[in-house]
């Protein structure tokens, strides 16, 4: 069957404030809304359920806010990507700001299967005596194997090591009331380390934190 578009565009984004109670498959409809709001000549796909050529590199978990979160958009026809941001800034939902739009060839690799690794920012919404989280991540980081248990699709338990998915994790703290973790977790296809479950290895619990994602980093930005 014959491609129905194009152009192909990358946004990039930032989602806070009301959107981090967004979705991910919420978050995919609030963005469609927001492309024929702004009448971007996006592509749909064919067939009975048609869908937007919409990709995002990476779901955000409900509750946790971004800097930087990555999607791309497939186009009808060629439009300057100056011209799609501008267009869509204006329509965007509350908390989503709209911060790069950039093309890229159709026949480059699915986000999903070049995403390399992502960085977080965790806060905390109570007190923890830092030296005793940083006896913790010390702890942490000297183990070889972290056996942790994952749920997967239909009920399924799955178990998994930890501590492979960690790249680094980095403690800044002044005081007892403010500190800040700072980690960077392996984000591939069958490799992803997941910040509530460094968390709560290290016996924190991850509702008591505000999880901020600051960048995905790609294959290719490492091979640049």
């Amino acid at each position: 069957m014959q491609a129905n578009y194009v152009q192909r565009l990358r946004l990039t984004f930032s989602k806070n404030g009301p959107a981090r109670y967004i979705g991910h498959l919420d978050l995919a409809r609030t963005m469609e809304r927001s492309l024929n709001r702004a009448q971007v000549p996006i592509a749909y796909s064919q067939g009975f359920n048609r869908r937007p050529r919409l990709s995002f590199a990476a779901a955000l978990p409900l509750g946790y806010t971004s800097e930087y979160e990555l999607a791309d958009i497939w186009l009808l026809e060629d439009v300057d990507p100056r011209k799609v941001m501008e267009q869509m800034m204006p329509k965007m939902a509350p908390g989503i700001v709209l911060t790069a739009v950039k093309q890229v060839p159709l026949g480059a690799p699915s986000l999903q299967s070049i995403t390399a690794s992502a960085r977080y920012e965790i806060t905390p919404l109570e007190n923890l005596n830092v030296e005793d989280l940083s006896s913790r991540i010390n702890q942490l980081l000297a183990e070889k194997h972290l056996i942790r248990e994952r749920k997967s699709g239909k009920g399924k338990v799955k178990q998994y090591n930890l501590r492979p998915l960690i790249i680094e994790i980095v403690s800044d703290a002044d005081s007892d009331e403010n500190w800040m973790l700072r980690m960077t977790l392996f984000l591939m296809p069958g490799k992803t380390g997941r910040p509530d479950e460094v968390l709560a290895a290290i016996n924190i619990d991850p509702l008591a934190t505000h999880i901020h994602r600051t960048m995905i980093t790609l294959l290719e930005d490492k091979d640049s």
